[in-house]
This record gives C-alpha cells, structure tokens and sequence, in this order.
C-alpha cells in the first residue's frame, strides 16, 4: 500500500483564547502589589506605554476610552484616530521670567537680604510647608537588630580565633528565628570543616548566649537552659522538665506529682514557674514590620444606601504615549512600523485588561452588598450563606471569573475589612424555617457557647450540638469537630481546669 501527502481544506469551530483573553484572565486574580509590579514592568518593556502623573490627569480627554474601543475592534494598528488621546501637555510659560526693560531691579535684586525669606526652623531636604512638622517615629528610628546581628555581636566579643568565629558563624547561620538549631553535629563539622569536638564547643559557647535557650535542639534542652540560669535554683524544676513534659502535656498531673513525691500545691506552683520559660526565645527579635492591608473595594453609607468605591491607590494610571502615537503615524520604515503596531496592540490589550479588571471588581462588591446588606447594617449575626454562584448569576458571569476576582481582594466595610473570600460560604440548616445559618455564624456561636461554659467541666461536641440545636443550628458531631478545630480550640479534655 503506497503512501502519499495531500492537502485538505476544512473548517471547523473551537474556542481559542486570545491573547488579550489570555492577559486579562491573568490580571483577575492578582493582588494590588502584584498588579502594580506588572504595570510597572511593561511600561520598562513597551515604550509605547507611559505613566499618567497627578498633573496631567486633568489634560485626559473624556473620549480617550472610546478610542481604545475603536482602534481595539480594528485590529490593524490604525491609530489615526487617536490623534487627540494622549497630548503631552506643553509649557506654555518660561521657567524664570525675567523683564527685559528692568535691568536695574535685576541687579538691585542680588543685593537683597536673602536670610529673611528662610524660617529660622527650616531644615535641609525637609519641604518648607511641613518645616513646623516633625519628622514621624518610623523616620527617625533606627533598625532593630535581628537575632542572628545579635548572635554575630556577642560571637566577636567571645572568641578570639578565626576559626572559631567561622565556625561560630556557621552554627549561628543554621539557627532558625525561633532560636533553635536545625542542624546536628556532624552536619556543622562538614560545612565548618572543623573536626566535631570544636563544633561542639563553639555551640556550648553560643548557647550561652542572650536570649537564654538560643541554639538549642529540643524544647527540653531550650527550657533546661533557661531553668538552669535562673537566680535561684529549683531541682523540682529541673526534674519536671528532664523526666515528666510528657506526661504535663497528657495533664496527668496527679500522676507527675505522685513520681516526684511532692503535692499537687507544689507541682502547680512549680507549673506556674515553668509556664514563665519561653519555648521560642529567638521571637523576641522578630523585627519585622507590619503589613496593612489595603482594601481593593471601599464600601461608604450615604443618604441613598451603600455606595462602592474602587481604591486604585498604588497602581500606576497609564496611557499610550503620544510620541510614539504620532511616530507611528508618521513613519515609512516597514520595520519600525511593525514594531511600533506591535508594541501599540500589547498597550491597548493592557489598559482595556486593566480597566476590565476595575469593572469585574465593581460589580462583585456591588453584587456582595447587594445580597448582604442585613449584614452590613448589622453585623455578624446576620451574616447570610452565600456561594460563587450567587453573585455569578447576579452579574451575569461565569463562576470561574468570580473566583479569581476574589483571589487576594478585601473590602473596607463599616463592619471592619475582609476578605472577599470571606462573604462565601457554606450554610447550616435550621430548624425552624427553611432560612439556613451560615457556618462563620455557626462558628461564633461555637466560640460564644465556649465562653459561657464551666472551666471545671467543659462541654464535648456531643454537648455543644444539643446547645446549637436550642440555638436553631442542625448540625452534627463532626461538623462541630471540625469548626472547633479550624477555630484552634482545644477539646474538653484540655480545656478542663483541673485544679
């Protein structure tokens, strides 16, 4: 059977995603910094794009949208009709005027005494109009040191060798920031390459260290060292961590008090003791700073309702450049051209994906104010259970596009900030009624039940779903389990108080 090439026509359909689909997908589920660093990104990468400054947001004319919209359905890179769109703004009057006809004033000027026009309170590179202000705490303080700057300063004031210090630094370089060491002996000896006996003594030294308990391995060892340094000595103390953490961590407390021969009076006077140990000294030179959380959706009462506002604070505002615009006009050279179109096209995909974006933004926050209001107005308890798929309906979008909008987006509402993940979720079935109760109500309820209870005799979740069943929530032993534990709540048998 011989074989042989042929060509065929044939046409058919199937969903291809475009490059413009593709690039505003990507866009949903981004978060404000990460948009920012991709904005700014392309305007590095396509000249075509520039930033639109503070001042020149007055310059926009009000069609420059419509002419996105008709050079984008075109496809060809025309960009004829955006002539108008992105005017640089021209300085119509001189930086210095100077009269011509006034030649005397200006000599008589170089004779003026210039001290008066300064504050006596002004200062260098700090503007004239907050001269009065003083500078914020954050400018003026200097950098808090972390654990391992801490550990290096007292290693040079230790030892004398370098060897000891190159060691030193190596064991130091493996302890993590809770303080403890995540490296054994042999390891240390092979990346120091120093024999294991000097390692060894290196880390004694280092383990004499402030904080008390740095460099340890275990908790037991962490503690020990901490219970060894105290002013007075306490054997007991000694004792309950080398022999019983165990058995304190089962609460067999009769058990430990009995195999140390002492009573429970004691053994809890020596657990109080115990609980003044830190378990992660090297905590206490977290410096790291505070990340707020800026709100995406901004949700303000007015006399007419709820109103939504878009927070673009952060992201640059960009625009095609005109220069480039009318040097795409204006040149013959077919190389130039096509690189220029090129560039052009990715602007335009770039700014509708953006603008795209706001609109997705807008109407999700819309849509959840919407079909949440009790819970804007009064608060958690009226929390209602709310799926992707309700506010997909409700704007008319698939399910998958609310999804990703909602990815590391928060919303500013007179209730606090949230997540926008936060307003989905499952719901509880009542008792009464066909209304549902939603699981983060059902979670409060749990905590409140919890609070309410007896410390000697704490309530199982056998217990806690007849008292949610007198609170109108059907749930099961597991359900309550599983909220219990997502809500770090430790079960009955830990939380009794039991002396």
């Amino acid at each position: 059977m011989g074989m042989e090439l042929k060509l065929n026509l044939k046409m058919s359909q199937k969903l291809v995603m475009t490059p413009m689909l593709q690039q505003a997908i990507k866009l949903l589920p981004l978060a404000r910094l990460e948009l920012a660093q991709l904005v700014r990104q392309e305007m590095i990468e396509n000249p075509v794009l520039e930033e639109i400054l503070e001042e020149d947001e007055d310059e926009i004319l009000p069609e420059a949208d419509e002419d996105y919209e008709n050079n984008s359905s075109d496809g060809e890179g025309d960009t004829s009709d955006n002539q108008e769109l992105d005017q640089a703004p021209e300085i119509t009057e001189p930086l210095v005027h100077e009269d011509i006809g006034q030649e005397g004033e200006s000599a008589k000027d170089q004779d003026m005494e210039w001290e008066e026009y300064f504050q006596d309170n002004y200062e260098p590179h700090v503007p004239l109009d907050h001269s009065s202000e003083p500078p914020s705490i954050e400018a003026t303080c200097k950098k808090e040191p972390t654990l391992h700057d801490h550990l290096h300063w007292q290693l040079n004031l230790s030892v004398d060798s370098d060897e000891e210090k190159f060691i030193g630094s190596c064991i130091i370089g493996n302890i993590q920031n809770d303080g403890y060491l995540n490296s054994d002996l042999e390891e240390l000896a092979e990346i120091s390459k120093a024999p294991v006996e000097k390692v060894s003594s290196v880390l004694k030294v280092i383990q004499g260290f402030d904080p008390t308990g740095v460099g340890s391995r275990t908790l037991k060892e962490c503690l020990m060292a901490q219970a060894l340094a105290l002013p007075q000595k306490n054997p007991l103390l000694e004792s309950l961590i080398e022999n019983h953490l165990e058995h304190l961590d089962q609460r067999h407390l009769q058990k430990v008090a009995n195999n140390l021969k002492v009573s429970i009076e004691t053994l809890l006077s020596t657990l109080d003791t115990l609980k003044e140990l830190d378990p992660k000294p090297g905590l206490q030179f977290q410096s790291e700073g505070f990340d707020y959380i800026v709100p995406d959706v901004i949700v303000v009462l007015t006399q007419e309702g709820y109103e939504v506002l878009l927070n673009d604070e952060g992201v640059p505002k960009v625009r095609i450049s005109s220069y480039y615009h009318n040097l795409l006009k204006s040149t013959s050279e077919d190389q130039t051209k096509e690189y220029l179109e090129s560039k052009y096209r990715a602007a335009q995909w770039l700014i509708k994906s953006i603008d795209q974006r706001r609109q997705t933004i807008y109407k999700v926050g819309k849509s959840i104010v919407k079909l949440q209001t009790e819970f804007f107005e009064k608060g958690l308890s009226y929390l209602k259970p709310m799926v992707l798929k309700d506010v997909a309906l409700d704007i008319e979008m698939h399910e998958s596009t609310v999804s990703r909008i909602t990815t590391n987006k928060y919303i500013d509402t007179p209730q606090g900030i949230f997540e926008l993940k936060f307003f989905f979720h499952s719901g509880i079935k009542s008792y009464m009624g066909n209304s549902a109760l939603s699981s983060i109500r059902v979670k409060s309820m749990i905590k409140e039940i919890i609070a309410e209870e007896n410390p000697k005799k704490p309530l199982t979740d056998d217990e806690m779903v007849e008292m949610l069943m007198k609170k109108n929530a059907k749930i099961a032993r597991r359900t309550v389990t599983k909220y219990r534990k997502e809500l770090s709540i430790p079960p009955a048998s830990k939380r009794k108080v039991l002396f």
